[in-house]
């Protein structure tokens, strides 16, 4: 799935500077198995039964995280339906970054947020991001996106 207006390379980089590569299975900081950029293993993944340290590909780390990618994308076009497509693409790389990290069940919860996104509000969809569990939890990376939102000029 591509998205008109995103700078993909851009979006990757920074999604491996946010939840770092990891060439092997290890435990996420709230114990499930993973690897890559991030990637929860599911039962669906052939490394389901593999060991924390087992080695894994940079070509299966990168095709994983081409496929998140694209799931990533296509939640956030779930979530915000046919106003994404006119989003900026500043807007869509934060907003898939934070899909990335939180999965649409939880980012739908962000009424407030999303609703200013939904008017174009992006002063006012940072500032009801920083108001989030989210943000406590994950303080820099929920900043940095926050302060990229409120800059953002259509």
């Amino acid at each position: 799935m591509t998205c008109s207006n995103l700078n993909l390379p851009k979006l990757r980089h920074q999604l491996e500077q946010d939840e770092g590569r990891v060439n092997e299975i290890y435990l996420c900081p709230t114990g499930h198995p993973t690897f890559g950029v991030g990637h929860l293993i599911t039962e669906d993944d052939p490394e389901h039964w593999m060991e924390v340290g087992t080695p894994v590909s940079e070509e299966r780390v990168d095709q994983v995280f081409n496929s998140d990618i694209n799931v990533a994308m296509s939640e956030c076009t779930a979530l915000y339906g046919d106003n994404w497509f006119g989003f900026p693409g500043e807007v869509k790389s934060i907003l898939i970054n934070m899909m990335f990290n939180l999965g649409r069940t939880r980012l739908k919860k962000f009424k407030k947020m999303n609703a200013a996104i939904l008017e174009g509000d992006w002063e006012e969809a940072a500032k009801e991001g920083r108001d989030s569990l989210w943000y406590r939890q994950v303080t820099n990376r929920a900043e940095r996106l926050m302060r990229r939102m409120e800059l953002v000029d259509d």
